[in-house]
């Protein structure tokens, strides 16, 4: 398994691809809305997967009604959250032996994701991960979330490579979309949800784990 170039920038998704987050989020997102007295369906929370928090929001208020307690729902699935994290490593598996594999390459990197800027910074802080990256695209970095391309064009312009040039690593659909229209080299690692056959069509390989992706560029470096 190879790829048809050699990356020259690697650009990460994080919520589901770095970092074991999108489950906790389900859990807690659907815990608080049994305190609050609704029930809101895995099916649901799924559908938002990969959107920022404002459309997110949106989404909640349109499924559920103008009734709803947004505010004190998004309070109580923060606080659940944090409870279950306490103490408990993110990571996904093969993170930190694939940053390490591109240090020892040299090639530059960048996260793109959805989550504000304090949310990437307090998640790369807790797990040792700080100044591993080149570049962060944070929400509120664009005009235009994913599944629209604009995150990965701006992380490629960061970097100053080429988005052809560059890898794009990323869990969700509207992720996959939002790389592949940037005109990436796209790999799927599902989370939530499995990849569909539209999205095969649009990724170089769909992968199970980030050590998968580890041996493959390894193997195009090598092959090269």
């Amino acid at each position: 398994m190879m790829l048809p170039r050699v990356p020259a920038a690697v650009v990460f998704d994080m919520d589901g691809l770095l970092f074991d987050t999108e489950t906790l989020y389900e859990q807690s997102s659907r815990a608080a809305a049994r305190e609050l007295g609704f029930d809101m369906t895995q099916e649901f929370f799924r559908s938002t997967a990969g959107s920022p928090w404002p459309v997110v929001r949106g989404q909640l208020i349109e499924h559920f009604g103008p009734a709803l307690v947004i505010d004190e729902l998004h309070a109580v699935s923060r606080r659940i959250f944090h409870e279950l994290i306490d103490s408990r490593s993110l990571l996904k598996p093969g993170a930190v032996e694939l940053l390490d594999l591109l240090d020892e390459l040299k090639v530059p990197r960048a996260i793109a994701t959805s989550s504000s800027r304090a949310t990437v910074e307090r998640h790369l802080e807790t797990h040792q991960l700080s100044g591993r990256f080149h570049r962060i695209v944070a929400h509120g970095d664009y005009e235009r979330h994913k599944p629209d391309p604009e995150p990965y064009l701006k992380a490629a312009e960061g970097l100053a490579v080429p988005p052809p040039l560059c890898l794009a690593l990323e869990d969700s659909h509207h992720g996959v979309r939002s790389a592949s229209s940037a005109g990436m080299m796209t790999i799927m690692v599902p989370d939530l949800l499995p990849a569909t056959d539209e999205l095969r069509a649009l990724c170089l390989h769909v992968m199970t784990d980030l050590h998968d992706v580890h041996h493959v560029i390894l193997a195009s470096r090598q092959a090269a």
